[in-house]
């Protein structure tokens, strides 16, 4: 635990915001704790579910501090799984956080600066909006066992009964831009419908490390760079377990996204001791390229240490071939981005029955099964073509898709079995 300016307690269950914040006296609020500490404060959260001021749905972070969950109501004993810290909005919450991360931090001013997140279930299970359990149409059954049908995507509204949140928006579960040493670890992040980590790194060394992603859409993390000069913005990416990563839209022939980490430009990032699994694109994406061929001979990215199963389409993404290189593990020695490529591989026989007593068996067996049809249909003869036709425009026709399965909510009591599911590889038990 870093040793800050001021310790500062927080807890939902026996807290006030009238409080001042010590031990015997905690505030209330995560968020009334952020606005009233001093810089480099260290925040102890008990277990609840935090949703910040009003209710409103995120927590806003604008100084340097380190926010640590997962402590029992008297703060005798730190446990994260047991004592489950969340920030996991209802229904309404759409309506108040759109623009804005569970956690939305943005600081800037000192290199040397700390931003700490430890111990937190970031959850957006509960507002998205899914299609219902009880679709009018056949097409949108849902797969039998999970506890929601396939996501209704930001931007895409499926006409057809629903359950939970009134719409699903692009905000992300962590955001902001950071100038910096940032340090991400012990959390969970899932059922984000806009990226797990979307943020900008303006100078400084980030750390994310021992977290679990799960059913995230569009990519799990994506750090992009904010400084011109190279070498200044660094990310170590390790001993995550990330699975279930989806595309950008439902529809099984538009295929975009779907990653689990970005290699962004200008960014010299290290990916090593991780679990990537069941990518609706790919684990690695290092399609960006620099412009400025100089800068980009002077990044160095990595891939080493790193068990991949079960990624559609690649476990590592190059740009080149029209619709990009796609590469597995076994590769990896022959891609010449990246200056260490040793040990990844495939994880074998043993390795997946181990990790698949940790996974959600209805989720599982719903992705590998999953199957996804597109069709198109064309009546020349149709009243809207023939009108189409007299008023000299081209005619149209009408597609249809199905998909068995796309970013359905995966079951938040689920997600800690995944700490330390496989020893010295992926997230470790929280210590």
């Amino acid at each position: 635990m870093p040793k800050g300016t001021k310790t500062v307690y927080v807890s939902l269950a026996n807290g006030s915001n009238r409080n001042d914040g010590s031990k015997s006296s905690p505030l209330k609020d995560i968020q009334k704790a952020v606005d009233n500490a001093p810089e480099g404060a260290v925040i102890l959260v008990s277990e609840g579910n935090y949703l910040g001021n009003l209710d409103c749905g995120f927590i806003k972070i604008s100084k340097y501090v380190s926010v640590i969950g997962g402590y029992s109501n008297d703060f005798s004993q730190r446990d994260p799984i047991k004592y489950k810290t969340t920030i996991q909005p209802g229904a309404n919450a759409g309506g108040t956080n759109a623009n804005n991360g569970l956690f939305d931090i943005y600081v800037r001013g000192k290199r040397d600066g700390l931003i700490l997140i430890d111990g937190f279930i970031l959850d957006k299970g509960q507002m998205n909006r899914y299609v219902s359990l009880t679709p009018t149409d056949p097409r949108f059954t849902p797969t039998e066992g999970c506890e929601t049908g396939i996501l209704n995507p930001p931007g895409m509204v499926i006409n057809q009964p629903s359950m939970r949140g009134a719409t699903s928006v692009s905000n992300q579960l962590i955001h902001g831009d950071v100038e910096g040493k940032v340090i991400i670890r012990n959390c969970v992040l899932m059922n984000g419908s806009h990226f797990g980590i979307q943020m900008g790194n303006i100078g400084g060394n980030w750390e994310i490390y021992n977290n679990v992603f799960l059913t995230n859409r569009m990519a799990a993390c994506e750090v992009r760079c904010m400084n011109r000069t190279p070498g200044e913005v660094t990310v170590d990416f390790h001993h995550n377990t990330v699975l279930f990563t989806w595309r950008r839209d439902w529809y099984p022939d538009s295929k975009d996204m779907g990653y689990g980490f970005r290699y962004m430009t200008g960014i010299d990032a290290d990916v090593h001791h991780n679990i990537f699994g069941c990518s609706d694109f790919s684990a690695l994406d290092r399609t960006y390229v620099d412009a400025d061929k100089n800068k980009e001979a002077l990044r160095k990215t990595s891939a080493w240490n790193n068990l991949f199963f079960n990624n559609i389409e690649a476990d590592l993404t190059l740009p080149g071939a029209g619709k990009f290189m796609r590469v597995f593990a076994k590769q990896f020695e022959d891609v010449n981005q990246l200056i260490k490529y040793e040990n990844n591989r495939e994880m074998n026989e043993a390795e997946l029955k181990q990790i698949s007593k940790y996974i959600d068996n209805a989720y599982l067996k719903g992705f590998l099964t999953m199957k996804g049809t597109s069709s198109m249909e064309h009546n020349p003869n149709s009243s809207e073509n023939q009108l189409r036709g007299a008023l000299g425009m081209n005619p149209r026709g009408t597609s249809q898709a199905t998909v068995t399965m796309y970013a359905n909510a995966y079951p938040f009591d689920k997600a800690t079995d995944l700490f330390g599911a496989i020893d010295g590889i992926g997230a470790q038990k929280i210590k």
